[in-house]
């Protein structure tokens, strides 16, 4: 019995080591939880932009001027947060910014928590027509509520991988 119990063991052991390339390996420091913000700052605007474009503050268009006018901005972040994950590889890397990336948009499934269409596509104009430095993180420490990000800030204790938005109604 005892042999079973140390196999089962060793069996669980090697399956959170082999799980972990999923997640990042050490906490998130400064830099990552920032690009961290600006992704999901990204991807909250896609996904309200899409929810947004059959009413009368549809401002898909709007969030493909901010897409391409943030481009080398986005992609930064984007490249911060797959080095986080880097350890595994970079295919492994690649697929976890991806769940990352679905986590997020899920999270905004049902709208942002606290603004409107209208109040989003101000947002969303303003931004498109603003090329200054860090005014990317400025919007998304004002508007992202609860940031995700697979880990923990570093010199945190606790930091939940999850998130429940409420959709505004």
């Amino acid at each position: 019995m005892t042999k079973l119990v140390a196999a089962a063991a060793v069996l669980a052991a090697s399956t959170i080591v082999a799980s972990a390339p999923a997640q990042a390996q050490a906490c998130w420091n400064a830099n990552a939880v920032n690009a961290a913000k600006v992704r999901n700052l990204d991807i909250m605007l896609m996904v309200t932009a899409l929810r947004c474009r059959m009413g009368s503050d549809n401002f898909q268009p709007d969030y493909y001027k901010f897409s391409a006018a943030h481009q080398a901005e986005l992609n930064v972040a984007n490249g911060v947060i797959r080095a986080q994950f880097a350890g595994a590889g970079p295919k492994a890397a690649n697929r976890a910014l991806d769940k990352m990336s679905v986590v997020i948009a899920n999270g905004y499934g049902t709208g942002h928590p606290n603004l409107g269409c209208k109040e989003l596509r101000k947002i969303t104009r303003d931004l498109a027509g603003s090329r200054a430095p860090g005014n990317l993180l400025a919007a998304a420490d004002a508007v992202v509520v609860d940031p995700f990000m697979p880990g923990r800030a570093c010199g945190t204790r606790l930091a939940p991988p999850t998130r429940v938005a409420t959709a505004r109604r």
